[in-house]
């Protein structure tokens, strides 16, 4: 059975990955309202923090961690 959104060419793939940062910001920022239209928090890092917070705002440190890697759109990863 074939899915309609199932890509069939490396063009329409190359558009799905070109769409998926813009779709995975949409789709965190919505879950995050959710989580605080319903008086919950949420667990961001910042830097080389993790912070929750909460739907008023208000931020609590949690721990520190690595600092994030550097990388580039369109940059490739190999497997070592």
């Amino acid at each position: 059975m074939s899915n309609i959104n199932t890509p069939r060419d490396d063009q329409q793939i190359e558009q799905l990955e070109r769409d998926f940062p813009t779709a995975s910001g949409v789709a965190f920022s919505n879950a995050r309202n959710q989580a605080f239209h319903a008086g919950l928090s949420v667990m961001v890092s910042d830097g080389d923090s993790v912070f929750e917070v909460f739907p008023d705002g208000q931020r609590k440190w949690i721990k520190s961690i690595a600092p994030p890697s550097p990388a580039k759109p369109g940059q490739k990863f190999t497997k070592q």
